[in-house]
This record gives structure tokens, C-alpha cells and sequence, in this order.
């Protein structure tokens, strides 16, 4: 099923900082956060177990506990199984990820893509969140930023493994769609070049957005697009560097991105648009996107987040930043729909 038919909005939550992401959120922030998306209209939220070691799971469980489950679509991964041990946060080895769920759960958490680890963690997953289904199944991470030079026998392992679970689950009805969550291209494209395989399509981190967005336009998004797949964006606003955070990709900001934020800011400026609006409204423009995904701790950033997605951005401020080559000449901007 098309990912646009089962997503019921363009803009979904993203609970990765509700598992402490990069800081130790209380829970009464964490619970407010997510009644403040339900009050704002959000009905797709997306997890996973990796996001401190189930902290965002049972804190996105015990949020929409009591809402009726027909109302809202939630995503989660598989790919790690959270085990009830405790181990050492600092020791674990997380690729690009280390310091980011520092602040989580100290479960151990241990990486598997094999066929029973896939169910395994599905089952977890629902116990965690509190429900008996989800509607999306997302393979997550089996891409450079985790497993260096030993990322595509991960990919192996999720082909022998988790894809082919998930394409059962999905034609069982077990599960609506299924695909990958990644912060890299690569293993989309070979997915998809996959016949053994059908997925429904993808979450993509960080690739499709105003400050990032060449190579995921040229190699993945026409296919996408062509094969009636989706694509759901995650990570909107680069790690915070679109609306003028500290971080580009879970690094410092370059100044090379601190030139370009500054260069689409000031004609944001002119036109009385916020980031947050150029940065939403870019992606949901291309019509392989299904939903933006921007995550929040804090309940007013809700509330910017909608309003950023409900904006009337000027046609002529999509056409100087186009016009300064502030995007790619073939990113399809709102004022070519």
C-alpha cells in the first residue's frame, strides 16, 4: 500500500527525542510534547527501539494511551532488540550516533536483522507502545553512518533476514507497509534494484531537505516516485542547522552550511518566511514525499511546527532562492505544483 494512503497528514512526529536525544528530557516535557501534536492535529508518529534503548516507545505508548487506535498510524523499526540487561551507555558503538542517545535507557541493546529478531522486535515494540499492531515496519540503519566499512553485510543480513519477514507480514496483513529507515541513499538504491523484495518505501533522514538534497534527488527520489513508493523525511532541519542550531548532521556546523543558512535566511527574511516553514514546505514538494517528520521535545515547538506547515510562503521567494542556486535547478519547489 502506498505510503501516502496510509499516512493520514504531510507532517507527522518524530520521537527521537523523546528517548533523551542529546539531552535528559523529563518525562512530563516528553508527555506534554506529544499531547501537544495530538492537539494540533498529528495523527502519524514514528519510533524506534534504538531511541534510548525503548525510552520513546514507552513514552509514546503511555502519551496516546487512551486515544482510539483507529485515529492515528504509528511507524517503528526493527533491526535491534532491546534485552532487559543494562550495560555501559558510554561503551556502546553507535557509528555516528555515539553521544546522541546518552541520556537514554541503559538496556543493552544489541543489532540483529535476522528473521526471528525481526519479530522479535515487533513483539517488543507493541508491548512497549502499548497496542496490538503498528502500520509501518522500518529497517533501521543498515547504512555507512553505523556500520562503516561493514554496512552491506548488515544490508545482507536484512535481505535473508528482516526484508523478507516483512514482505510476509505485509501480504498477511499483518502490517500495512514496511521499508527502510536510513540516513544514507545507498542502501535505498539497491533495495530498490532488489526482486526478491517489495517495499512500500522509506524513511530518509537528512537527505531530502533545503540544506541537503542533491544526491537524494538524483539517485533515488525520480525511482521512487516512478514505482509509486514514498518517501517520508526525517530530519527536516538538518540536525537544527536550517533554523540556526549548533549542529549539521550530528556534528558541528561547517562554515560552508553556516554561509548557506545565512544566504536562505536572508531571503526568507524579505519575504516574511520562517525557516521552518522554507525548510517543511521544501520537501513536501516533491511528490514522491509523504510526510515530514520534524521531531520536538518541547510542546511550543509543536506548535511552530504546524504553523510552519500551514504558511503561505510568497511564490517569489522560491524563485530567488532558486534564481541565487540555493537549490537544486531540479528540485521541484511548491510553485511548480
Amino acid at each position: 500500500m502506498a505510503l501516502k494512503d496510509i499516512i493520514p497528514t504531510g507532517i507527522g512526529f518524530g520521537s527521537a527525542p523523546l528517548g533523551n536525544m542529546f539531552r535528559d528530557i523529563p518525562e512530563e516535557e516528553a508527555l506534554e510534547t506529544v499531547a501537544s501534536a495530538w492537539d494540533n492535529g498529528t495523527r502519524y508518529y514514528d519510533t524506534a527501539p534504538f531511541y534510548g534503548a525503548g525510552l520513546a516507545e514507552l513514552r509514546l505508548g503511555k502519551a496516546l494511551a487512551g486515544r482510539n487506535r483507529a485515529d492515528y498510524v504509528i511507524s517503528t523499526k526493527v533491526g535491534r532488540v532491546i534485552l532487559d540487561e543494562v550495560e555501559d551507555v558510554s561503551a556502546r558503538e553507535l557509528g555516528e550516533k555515539s553521544e546522541v542517545f546518552k541520556h537514554g535507557l541503559p538496556n543493552r541493546v544489541v543489532n540483529d536483522y535476522s528473521a526471528d529478531a525481526t519479530l522479535r522486535s515487533i513483539e517488543d515494540s507493541l508491548k512497549r507502545l502499548g497496542t496490538d499492531h503498528i502500520e509501518i515496519a522500518l529497517v533501521h540503519d543498515v547504512a555507512q553512518d553505523f556500520y562503516g566499512d561493514e554496512w552491506l553485510a548488515a544490508f545482507e543480513s536484512a535481505r535473508k533476514g528482516a526484508f523478507r519477514v516483512l514482505d510476509r507480514l505485509r501480504d498477511e496483513g499483518v502490517i500495512k507497509a514496511w521499508g527502510l529507515g536510513v540516513n544514507k541513499v545507498e542502501p535505498i538504491e539497491i533495495l530498490m534494484e532488489l526482486q526478491e523484495a517489495r517495499p512500500d518505501g522509506f524513511l530518509l533522514a537528512g537527505r531530502y531537505t533545503l540544506l541537503d538534497h542533491d544526491r537524494a534527488l538524483q539517485r533515488v527520489m525520480p525511482s521512487v516516485a516512478e514505482q509509486g513508493l514514498g518517501i517520508i523525511v526525517g530530519g527536516p532541519y538538518s540536525s537544527g542547522a536550517l533554523v540556526g542550531g549548533p549542529n549539521f548532521e550530528y556534528a558541528p556546523v561547517t562554515p560552508a552550511i553556516r554561509d548557506k543558512v545565512a544566504a536562505i535566511k536572508a531571503i526568507a527574511d524579505r519575504h516574511g518566511v520562517t525557516m521552518k516553514a522554507a525548510g517543511l514546505q521544501f520537501s513536501l514538494a516533491h511528490p514522491a514525499v509523504a510526510a515530514v517528520i520534524p521531531g520536538a521535545s518541547k510542546p511550543s515547538r509543536i506548535e511552530e511546527d504546524r504553523e510552519a506547515y500551514e504558511a503561505v510562503v510568497p511564490g517569489d521567494f522560491w524563485r530567488e532562492l532558486r534564481a541565487e542556486r540555493l537549490v537544486n535547478p531540479d528540485a521541484p519547489l511548491p510553485i511548480d505544483r
